[in-house]
């Protein structure tokens, strides 16, 4: 008997009973199956429901063979606004109003959990991670969203949220009450954030093969039940099958097959003998493959690079042609023999090379699938060595076994994850290695020079246990397959939206998928399909376009102040600003940027896109109010809003983070950032912020207590004062200068505490600098000084600025006038910040001088190869304010692509720009 699971139950999930589902009772699980595949059948005939955007392609039959409605439908699920209804109603009162700060704890989790290996995706997050978010953002009984759910970590997370054993691991207490509180990095005891209960989820992905994965880990399992099909399945095909994989042993023996190692033969091409690459290369004893190696006829030195791969044409027994593909050998069989006690090795011998042609010959049951193989990025790799079929990419023996297991599968489609855990494993692109460590390259269809065929039963046993092992805790969640830009779901219904979205071009989701999903006959529409893929015809632009939608459902369905969390790993800022951009767009307010530090797997506050090599975790609200309609922008009332926005926005970050025993500076607090996210907010809603920068800063002090550079409420400074007092110091930001904008902002950092001389800052400024953008123009240090501070001449009193500096630091200046000559002496030619009360006239000299530069642009006739951002940035800005939406976008046709993509400010105005003055946007 299975012991008890993490909750408590037990694993063995009795399937006969009366059961009831969606107010419908039913005498036991098959017959509420039955009735609602009949519901599904009517609703597939409906030629609306087919043409919703994104639904998977294949015929009425395979989608009704995968699906177990109304949990799961291989397709856009009709049932989730029942769904929502429902447990809507069963929601518990809760006396407090709901408010949240952004989850701004360091996480840590690996990927070692029986569970996250049960089944292979292409990307997961460990759901031990995901936790920690919906344990904060959520109450038990709320409901949570995931529009890119794979292979449905999500809803596993939500529902442990009903475990208190599970919390516990995360490092957490429990308390008697069911009540979750947060330690500190030594175990102390701090606050209470949550309660224990279970989470109610929406899991919905574009790939049929990421929800029929979800809804394995999503969907009660009968552990015995489970094992006892699969066991007499593989008994039965084994009985029939299991000649294919015997081999003789030195005293005649049978023995089992356990892999067979394969080599790629080449052309010399100085002799045009063969080249078998394993016996060439390949060197057992010292566990190295060489990278050159020499012919063994004439003894030329050769190496991947310089040899020609050699096709042949074979007979395909399974569907009944002759086809060219890149000639492998078999080199080494790996094998067990009954009652010996180890493993024995051979080379193949004539008996070995005979099976092989017999295996060959056989035809197809009708489960094996030999549809052709897609045009792709990733995919089209394969074409390159004749591979036609998506049959070739498959060991010809597990084609075998496979098939005759996918045969026993009807009506069955929990048994198919079986065979989709395994298919990698048992395709050409299973790697042998030196080591003994062999396994597949993920993200990639790339195929070795010595791939290794393994033995298919000895791999679906292999995965039997890790399935049984990884599900055996499973929740009741829902499951849908469609587009996340056009979801079947009621707005405001979703209480928290936690999102693993495609990562621009780093990985071909669809491509990728193909060979899984041929074995279930059901593909992904990638038709809008959010990457990057030339293929697809998609570039930057399309995959931001795509995101936008899919934010856009993601803030129409969600409860305004509530929180969506949006993790995200990409090598490109241009991507990264595609993704802030696209959330900012429509109307989330982004709170809090981290990063995973891979190295150290730690959070750390990001502030520009050159920290887009470590994973993002972006965590935004949707604004409980827009009070913008109909309001004159020349009104007190629209000034109001203003303040009261930065007053809402102020609540929603978080108060303060430590790192270790240090305070951690937010730059979410910071008052240029404010600025941008105010305009943000405003422009999103097609309106403008009728405030220059100087001008919200000067109110941002009245409005607003300022500490450490960063602004609070009054209620929150206290809370801030209190943990300053805990912290061994307070940390500053790190900021990389590789532009204008971040030049001006390290020389601002740089000379508030410290005014300096040009030669004290220069060699500073050349160690800061991480190399200049190459699409940007590049300013001189003494231009970017001139232009953005002020520089103390000697002819008048010390500015107080410099005063204080020199008056703190130096004996000898304490107590000094400002007009002495001693003090005038040492502060002459020091750059100081300028007060923001006496700063107006320089603000208005670099504006004018920004402007005249955007006007040269405009009247440009040719392309702008390395434009000034700063200038486009204040003429996107003027041309906003102006209702002069054209001349934004025939400027951006002007410049290198690469610089609006990777600047989230000009993105945001030539995206709203675009939406105001053209259908291109709408018809995305």
């Amino acid at each position: 008997m299975e012991q008890e699971s993490l909750l408590g139950i037990e694993s063995n999930i009795k399937e006969s009973g009366p059961v009831e589902c969606l107010g419908i009772k039913f005498e036991n699980d098959d017959n509420r199956r039955s009735h609602f595949i009949e519901l599904l059948r009517e609703k597939l005939k409906d030629p609306e429901f087919r043409a919703i955007e994104g639904f998977p392609i294949g015929t009425d039959e395979a989608i009704l063979e995968l699906s177990d409605p109304p949990y799961y439908t291989a397709c856009p699920n009709p049932w989730l606004n029942e769904f929502v209804d429902l447990w809507e109603s069963q929601k518990e009162k809760q006396d407090d109003e709901y408010h949240r700060e952004p989850f701004a704890a360091d996480v840590s989790e690996g990927k070692n959990d029986p569970i996250y290996s049960a089944h292979m995706y292409h990307t997961k997050v460990p759901h031990k991670a995901i936790m920690r978010y919906i344990l904060h953002y959520t109450n038990p009984g709320d409901i949570v969203f995931d529009g890119f759910s794979g292979s449905g970590m999500t809803g596993l997370a939500a529902h442990l949220c009903s475990s208190e054993e599970a919390i516990r691991q995360l490092g957490y207490i429990v308390d008697s009450q069911g009540n979750v509180i947060s330690t500190s990095d030594k175990g102390v005891e701090q606050a209470k954030f949550s309660r224990v209960g279970e989470r109610k989820t929406i899991l919905n992905d574009l790939s049929p093969i990421a929800t029929l994965i979800s809804s394995g880990y999503n969907s009660p399992l009968s552990i015995e039940k489970y094992r006892e099909d699969a066991t007499l399945i593989l008994e039965s095909i084994k009985s029939k099958l299991d000649w294919i994989y015997h081999t003789k042993h030195i005293d005649g023996q049978i023995g089992k097959i356990n892999y067979t190692v394969w080599s790629e033969v080449y052309s010399c091409p100085q002799c045009s003998g063969e080249v078998v690459f394993w016996e060439q290369a390949v060197q057992r004893e010292a566990m190295v493959v060489l990278s050159e190696f020499n012919c063994k006829h004439c003894g030329a030195e050769l190496s991947k690079r310089n040899v020609e791969k050699i096709f042949e044409k074979s007979f395909n027994g399974l569907n009944q042609e002759f086809q060219s593909r890149q000639k492998l050998k078999p080199v080494l069989i790996n094998y067990s023999v009954n009652g010996l006690n180890r493993r024995f090795e051979k080379i193949p011998d004539e008996l070995d090379i005979e099976t092989l042609d017999k295996v060959n010959e056989i035809k197809n049951n009708g489960y094996i699938p030999t549809n052709r193989i897609i045009g792709g990025k990733e995919i089209g790799r394969l074409k390159l060595i004749s591979m036609d079929t998506i049959d070739q990419l498959m060991c010809p023996r597990a084609n075998l076994v496979l098939g005759a297991f996918l045969a026993e599968c009807e009506n069955k489609p929990k048994l198919k994850l079986l065979i989709t855990s395994a298919i990698l494993n048992l395709s050409w692109m299973y790697r042998w290695r030196a080591n003994g460590k062999g396994g597949t390259t993920s993200g990639t269809y790339y195929i070795c020079a010595t791939p290794q065929e393994n033995n298919a039963f000895n791999q679906l046993e292999t995965k039997l246990k890790s399935l049984l092992k990884g599900m055996k805790d499973n929740p009741r969640n829902v499951v849908s397959c469609g587009d996340s830009s056009c979801l079947r779901i009621k707005e405001n219904s979703i209480d928290y939206i936690f999102l693993d979205p495609p990562f621009g071009a780093n990985l071909m989701y669809s491509e990728l998928s193909y060979l899984w999903e041929s074995w279930l006959q059901l593909w992904t529409n990638n038709k809008t399909e959010a990457i990057e893929n030339s293929t697809q015809g998609k570039g930057p632009d399309e995959y931001r376009h795509l995101m936008t939608k899919c934010f856009k459902e993601a803030y129409r369905i969600l409860k305004p102040g509530r929180w969506i969390t949006i993790e995200f790993s990409n090598t490109k800022a241009l991507i990264w600003n595609s993704i802030q951009t696209a959330i900012k767009e429509v109307g989330f307010v982004i709170a809090n940027v981290s990063a995973l530090d891979k190295k150290h797997m730690s959070f750390k506050a990001v502030t520009t896109a050159t920290a887009v090599k470590q994973d993002l975790v972006i965590t935004a609200y949707k604004p409980v109010e827009n009070r913008l309609n109909g309001i004159d922008i020349d009104s007190d009332t629209y000034i109001k809003d203003i303040w009261a926005f930065i007053n809402s926005h102020l609540n929603y970050l978080p108060v303060s983070k430590f790192h270790g025993s240090e305070l951690v500076k937010l730059p979410e607090r910071d008052p240029r950032i404010l600025y941008d996210q105010t305009i943000s907010y405003y422009i999103s809603r097609g309106a403008n912020l009728p405030l220059s920068s100087k001008e919200f800063h000067l109110e941002l002090d009245k409005r607003f207590k300022e500490r450490d550079g960063m602004y609070f409420t009054d209620k929150q400074l206290v809370e801030y004062e209190r943990a300053r007092i805990k912290a061994s110091a307070v940390q500053q930001i790190s900021i990389f200068v590789d532009d204008e904008e971040s030049a001006i902002e390290w020389l601002r950092y740089e000379l508030s505490d410290k005014p300096k001389s040009y030669s004290q800052i220069h060699p500073l400024f050349l160690s800061q600098l991480s190399g200049w953008k190459k699409n940007e123009l590049e300013l001189e240090l003494l231009t970017l000084l001139e232009q953005n501070f002020l520089k103390y001449e000697g002819s008048d009193d010390v500015p107080s600025q410099i005063h204080t500096y020199l008056s703190t630091n130096f004996k000898d200046m304490r107590g000094l006038d400002k007009n002495d000559p001693k003090l005038v002496a040492k502060a002459k030619d020091r750059w100081y910040v300028p007060d923001p009360n006496k700063s107006a006239d320089l603000d208005k000299v670099r504006l004018r001088s920004l402007l005249k530069e955007f006007e040269i642009y405009k009247q440009e006739k040719k392309k702008i190869k390395q434009p000034r951002a700063e200038a486009l940035r204040a003429g996107f800005h003027k041309a906003w304010e102006i209702k002069d939406f054209q001349s934004i976008l025939d400027v951006a046709a002007k410049i290198p692509t690469i610089v609006l993509q990777e600047d989230e400010k000009l993105l945001m105005f030539y995206d709203n720009a675009l939406t105001l003055t053209s259908t291109e946007y709408d018809e995305w």
